[in-house]
């Protein structure tokens, strides 16, 4: 069970308590029967950062605040009480207030100047922390109401489009401009997820295509036949019209390079630790509910049209050697063909 703080401890500082309570939902997600707390470096590898700065998070000892960010998806992974996230997002809010003042962030060196030291302690007064006091207001309200915002608009707007080098994943839509599909074309230069994730759904539909990201003859002839087949204009460019004729609806159950596609998208939106591995697994439905639930669309743990469509645009470049370029092939995952 999770350690209670005492009554010394819920007078400790914003951050402190904050990091007890990530901490409790962690230890008391194996609650639920059935249930079962993922490790540390599970749970870091879904949340895309690394073992020790979530380690840092979930130690009250430490100094380090968990951003709103890594608070709202620890509460969805760990399915921890809904009305705790409120709770949750103030002590953030609190602690984020309270470095700002002290002039550090995270676990940053403190300001020092005269006699005064800025130890984490909470101790004010000291000269080198007078000299920002007055700078710093302006900043933490503009924080506090940026926060604020987000937390009143979550989920209240549908997604726009967006380049794909932002962090989409990380954001709320602002406005209620339709999404757009992507185009892809034939091209040497390597493109990525996107195109894994095309060259997977051809498959899906029969064809012979190697999913190495790079948009080469065969995919195009592949693309080209599929046009004609479905009657639409046989141009060899995805798009509009082509996207919506490719992906399938898969849901939990399924497998195959359909889900394989999914699951490369689903890997590549920011959030990170989505298995590729072609089955759609009850880890596949979390982390697809959260994808859509971060983007205004109904948390159904099932791929639809308009899901492949939010997956396709939200997509970021990879931050290192993609998979499918190491010896074992993408993922080390190999599917068989479907039988035409």
């Amino acid at each position: 069970m999770a350690h209670e703080p005492d009554g010394q401890e819920r007078e400790q500082r914003p951050g402190t308590r904050l990091a007890w309570l990530l901490r409790r939902w962690w230890e008391e997600a194996e609650s639920p029967p059935g249930g079962t707390r993922p490790t540390q470096q599970a749970l870091a590898s879904r949340l895309g950062i690394d073992q020790t700065t979530l380690s840092r998070y979930l130690n009250p000892k430490h100094t380090s605040t968990a951003p709103p960010r890594v608070v709202e998806a620890l509460h969805a992974q760990l399915r921890a009480p809904a009305a705790e996230l409120a709770q949750a997002w103030e002590l953030c809010r609190a602690a984020l207030e309270e470095n700002s003042r002290q002039g550090t962030v995270g676990n940053g060196p403190g300001l020092t100047g005269g006699t005064g030291v800025a130890d984490g302690t909470g101790v004010r007064g000291s000269p080198g922390r007078l000299r920002f006091r007055w700078a710093l207001p302006t900043l933490v309200a503009a924080m506090v109401l940026a926060f604020v915002a987000g937390v009143v608009v979550r989920g209240q707007y549908a997604p726009h489009p967006r380049a794909p080098e932002e962090d989409a994943a990380d954001a709320v839509p602002l406005s209620g401009a339709p999404l757009e599909w992507p185009l892809l074309m034939k091209r040497e230069e390597d493109q990525f997820t996107r195109a894994r994730a095309l060259q997977h759904l051809l498959t899906a539909h029969g064809y012979e295509v190697k999913a190495d990201g790079f948009f080469g003859d065969d995919t195009q002839d592949a693309v080209m036949d599929f046009q004609r087949r479905n009657n639409l204009p046989s141009d060899g460019k995805v798009g509009k019209d082509t996207w919506p004729a490719l992906v399938r609806t898969v849901g939990p159950g399924t497998d195959g390079h359909a889900v394989l596609a999914l699951q490369e998208l689903l890997h590549n939106t920011g959030l990170g630790g989505t298995e590729v591995s072609g089955k759609f697994t009850a880890a596949t439905t979390g982390d697809l509910r959260f994808f859509q639930s971060r983007h205004g669309l109904p948390p159904t743990g099932r791929a639809d049209v308009d899901t492949w469509l939010a997956l396709l645009v939200f997509q970021r470049p990879p931050a290192d050697t993609p998979a499918y370029q190491r010896s074992t092939g993408p993922h080390g995952v190999r599917l068989p063909l479907p039988r035409s």
